[in-house]
């Protein structure tokens, strides 16, 4: 296996840029999550990390081989794309095979190596069937499979659950991660799904204009956004504005929040506490209940807080006690205070 490493990475189409002067390191073993808005170059930097897109200037690092300028079937890249490209006309194991056979990797060892791979992805059974005769997680194993099967150095996922319903790519997450961690391969895979980025990933990256703008653990990102960008595209936050004084954040009703003297401040929905009694707490806020949304296990509660629209979310059986609308007190511990660049 190996680290992956891009370096100043630049990548014009006419006056967009694509890739902005882009640097990371992706862990030898690792899973890497690449996500960010339509046009934040998240695919663009996984193409150039295959090789289908020379950057114009930087340099990709596959181990400690610069590999710019290596061809695609030279750079040890295995690649499941979003609609899988598997060979209708072919049966499964043929087309874990193709790989192997374009390597003209011998008969028998090959067909060790192909159903090794199946087994690998829980199809072991299914070699002798068509494309169109699998399910659509079915037929995601099948390339997860091709991928792996020429055992290549780094893996690269381009939004490889997207096309499944929510229910089966909850399953596949799982085989994802169990696959990655058995092989021990070098993952980085693209997704605009925010969650699935968490749950998957070891490390992220957040993209924005072809700028990295935020990386590091998921755990790590989420709990210290650091800007508004990142806090409101992870996840959800409630953001506020005031006038930074000795003893903390003066908001526009008067309200001080203690602990931070920034200018901005972010709160996640799950960190706020609210009831219809004021709280012995520094920081808390009067404000109106809009309306309870039934969210099964977690509800939400909408909330207008001077003119603005502040989100609570909690267990469903603690909200249950609440009036549908009416006056609370929102409130948080100063800890699960998020300080955000002005």
């Amino acid at each position: 296996m190996a680290e992956v490493r891009v370096e100043k990475l630049i990548k014009s189409y006419g006056a967009l840029k694509a890739l902005n002067d882009v640097s990371l390191t992706f862990p030898d073993g690792g899973f890497f999550g690449l996500l960010g808005p339509s046009g934040s170059g998240k695919t663009t930097l996984l193409r150039a990390i295959a090789g289908f897109v020379i950057p114009d200037t930087g340099r990709v690092i596959i181990g400690e081989q610069p590999v710019e300028n290596v061809p695609v079937e030279h750079r040890e890249i295995g690649m499941v794309f979003q609609n899988y490209a598997l060979f209708p006309n072919m049966s499964v194991a043929d087309n874990v095979a193709f790989g192997l056979e374009v390597r003209k990797v011998p008969s028998a060892d090959r067909k060790k190596r192909v159903a090794e791979a199946l087994e690998l992805v829980q199809l072991g059974h299914l070699g002798e069937r068509k494309p169109h005769q699998l399910s659509g997680g079915q037929r995601q194993r099948v390339a997860m499979a091709r991928a792996i099967v020429t055992q290549p150095r780094v893996l690269l996922l381009d939004e490889p659950l997207s096309a499944l319903d929510k229910a089966l790519r909850v399953d596949m997450q799982i085989e994802l991660k169990r696959i990655q961690r058995e092989i021990g391969i070098t993952t980085i895979f693209v997704t605009h799904d925010q969650e699935e980025a968490l749950t998957l990933s070891d490390q992220i990256g957040i993209l924005k204009d072809g700028r990295v703008i935020r990386h590091g653990p998921p755990r790590a990102v989420y709990d210290d956004p650091r800007d508004e960008f990142t806090a409101r595209f992870l996840g959800e936050a409630n953001l506020f504005t005031g006038t930074p004084e000795d003893g903390g954040l003066r908001l526009r009703d008067g309200s001080l929040i203690a602990g931070t003297k920034a200018e901005k401040i972010a709160v996640r929905p799950e960190n706020l506490e609210i009831s219809e009694t004021e709280p012995n707490t520094p920081n808390r806020l009067k404000a109106q209940l809009v309306q309870r949304v039934f969210g099964g296990a977690m509800g939400t509660c909408i909330i207008n807080w001077q003119g603005e629209t502040i989100k609570v979310i909690g267990r469903d059986k603690d909200l249950q006690g609440l009036s549908d609308t009416g006056p609370v007190w929102i409130s948080w511990a100063a800890e699960r205070t998020v300080e955000l660049q002005a």
